[in-house]
C-alpha cells in the first residue's frame, strides 16, 4: 500500500476535550498558577501585550517574541558589573521560555485517550503503510498511542523521530541496512525536549510536570511570523522540517487533519508539492459551510482541495 503523509493539528485534541486543549485556557491557567510568575514578571509581559492579563493566543505574542530577542542580545553583550538590563530584564527570556514550556506541558499532560475505533484504524493503517506522521500540537494523544501499540521500536519500528537514549540524532533518521521506516515529525517541538550538556534529550513521560521549570528552546509557540526563526534555532526542529520535505516527496497523498491553516510557513512549504499529490482536508464541520471552506483552503494552498467536514473528526477512518 502506498505511503502517505498525515499532518495533525490541534483539531484532534479539540474534538476530544475542547476545554483542556484550548490554548487560551492553557495560557490563562499557567498565568494564574500560584508561585510561578511574580507580579513584576506579569507586568513586563502585559506591556508586550498592550493590555492586562494573560495572552489569549499566538496572535498576541509578536512583540513579546521581539522583546525576548532583544533581551537575549543585550545579555550576550552585558556580562559585566554594569548591565544594560535590570535583573528582571536579564531573566525575561528565561521566564518567558519557562512560561511557554509550562503551557505546552499543560496541553501535553492530558489523561484521556484516543477513541477506540479511531485509534485502531489509524494504528493499523500506519503499521500497514509506514505512512509518515507530522504533528503541530503538543498533546500526547498520538505519541502515547503509538508507543503503546509498538509503532515506535528503534530502527525496527514503523516510525522513528530521531530520539535515542543519548539524545536527538539526525543520523538516527537515516534509512540504512534495508530499513524502511516512516517518520514521526514533531514540527512544532515537544515539551519533552530539553537541553542537557549541549544535547537535546527527551524527558521520560512520567517526569513531565507543570511544576518543572524548564526554559525550553524546542517549542514553537509564538506569533506565526516568528515560527521559522524558532525552528531554525533548534537543530531537532530544523531536522524535522528537512525531513518533512522528504516525506512530501515520498508520499502519494497528504492528509491535513484538524489543521487551522494559520501556519503560513507550512502552507508555503506544501504548495509546490501539491501539484503532483492528492490532498484531503479533514476538519470540524463547525468551521464553516462546504463551499466556504473549499474557497478558504484554495486561498491558503493555491489550488482546489477535497474538504471532508465531520461533526467529530475522530469519526474519520478512511485513511
Amino acid at each position: 500500500m502506498a505511503r502517505k503523509l498525515i499532518i495533525f493539528g490541534n483539531g484532534l485534541g479539540m474534538a476530544i476535550d475542547a476545554a483542556h486543549f484550548s490554548l487560551a485556557d492553557a495560557l490563562e491557567n499557567i498565568w494564574e498558577r500560584e508561585g510561578f510568575l511574580t507580579l513584576e514578571q506579569q507586568q513586563l509581559i502585559e506591556r508586550c501585550l498592550g493590555r492586562g492579563g494573560a495572552p489569549e493566543g499566538e496572535h498576541e505574542l509578536d512583540l513579546l517574541h521581539q522583546v525576548v530577542t532583544y533581551c537575549k542580545s543585550l545579555n550576550r553583550i552585558g556580562d559585566s558589573d554594569v548591565h544594560w538590563l535590570t535583573e528582571d530584564g536579564q531573566r525575561f527570556p528565561e521566564i518567558t521560555a519557562t512560561y511557554i514550556h509550562k503551557v505546552a506541558t499543560y496541553l501535553h499532560n492530558y489523561d484521556g485517550e484516543l477513541p477506540d475505533d479511531f485509534e485502531r484504524n489509524l494504528v493499523e493503517f500506519i503499521k500497514t503503510t509506514r505512512s509518515h506522521v507530522a504533528t503541530l500540537n503538543y498533546d500526547k494523544l498520538l505519541y502515547n498511542s503509538f508507543i503503546d501499540n509498538d509503532i515506535f521500536n528503534g530502527y525496527q519500528g514503523y516510525l522513528v523521530d530521531g530520539m535515542l537514549g543519548g539524545g536527538f540524532s539526525s543520523e538516527a533518521m537515516e534509512r540504512m541496512y534495508g530499513n524502511n521506516f516512516g517518520y514521526y515529525l514533531h514540527l512544532h517541538g515537544s515539551p519533552l525536549f530539553v537541553n542537557r550538556n549541549d544535547e537535546i534529550v527527551k524527558l521520560p513521560r512520567h517526569r513531565l510536570s507543570v511544576d518543572r521549570n524548564e526554559a525550553s528552546e524546542h517549542i514553537v509557540l509564538t506569533h506565526v511570523k516568528h515560527k521559522p526563526s524558532v525552528i531554525a534555532a533548534s537543530s531537532a526542529l530544523s531536522t524535522y522540517w528537512d525531513y518533512l520535505r522528504f516525506a512530501l516527496s515520498e508520499a502519494t497523498e497528504v492528509i491535513l487533519f484538524g489543521y487551522s491553516g494559520f501556519d503560513n510557513h507550512l502552507n508555503m512549504l506544501l504548495r509546490p508539492y501539491l501539484n503532483a499529490k492528492a490532498l484531503r482536508i479533514v476538519e470540524w464541520s463547525g468551521a464553516g459551510e462546504q463551499q466556504e471552506r473549499e474557497q478558504y483552503w484554495e486561498s491558503k494552498l493555491g489550488q482546489a482541495v477535497a474538504v471532508v467536514r465531520l461533526d467529530n473528526v475522530t469519526e474519520f477512518v478512511d485513511w
